[in-house]
């Protein structure tokens, strides 16, 4: 039976392998390890193993979980990778290093107020609903550079890069090809795109962060 540790060493190697097979630099790919709903002590043996870039879904279970952990393990970088309501920005802000779903301009506007109360100016990612999906946030595409100019221009946000999820019935190549040109036309390097099923396809169009959460912690128990 395979332990946290064994899975993610498996995922590390495979995100080496695509990103030389890619004629990607070596490290060049930061992995999220995705440690929602899961435990302190079953993310503990993660980063044991020396992982230490984590994702959290929820700004409430992050402050519950990793407050711990950062007492025991130096440099842990944490990435909010799901929804944020505007009445938790504060909390957000002063919780995660990495805001990956900012997706409309009241959370925009939420954020960088909070960023400057706290004196704590978080790199941020800009949520791109790609497939157009109605029940998925994110901005559609046609929208993204003129909310990129707004974030950077109006509200003053430290954008750095785009983020998607593409739809879970089509290929995934489409979606983050679409994010990169996106990307690419606004000047930000920074891509967040592919998860366990998709890591290493997403690293062969320009991934800069991927976010793993099942193939290393083991299917979720949502109940």
């Amino acid at each position: 039976m395979t332990t946290a540790a064994d899975r993610l060493a498996s995922v590390q190697a495979d995100i080496r392998d695509a990103e030389a097979e890619n004629g990607r630099e070596t490290g060049s790919v930061t992995l999220i390890a995705v440690s929602k709903t899961f435990e302190a002590e079953e993310i503990r043996p993660v980063l044991e193993a020396g992982q230490l870039v984590f994702g959290e879904n929820r700004v409430q279970e992050a402050m519950h979980k990793w407050p711990g952990l950062r007492e025991d393990f130096a440099g842990i970088e944490l990435h909010l990778i799901g929804p944020l309501q505007s009445n938790k920005a504060k909390e957000a802000v002063a919780t995660f290093d990495v805001i990956h779903t900012v997706d409309r301009p009241k959370i925009a506007k939420a954020l960088k107020a909070e960023m400057d109360k706290q004196d704590r100016q978080l790199p941020c990612f800009i949520q791109v609903n790609t497939g157009e999906e109605p029940q998925k946030a994110g901005i559609p595409p046609k929208e993204v550079d003129a909310f990129v100019a707004y974030c950077r221009e109006e509200v003053g946000l430290p954008i750095i890069g785009l983020m998607c999820i593409p739809p879970v019935e089509e290929a995934p190549g489409e979606h983050f090809a679409l994010l990169e040109k996106i990307a690419r036309r606004n000047g930000l390097e920074q891509l967040s795109m592919g998860m366990s099923a998709d890591y290493a396809v997403a690293v062969g169009f320009g991934a800069t962060h991927v976010r793993v959460g099942s193939a290393i912690f083991g299917s979720r128990d949502y109940a």
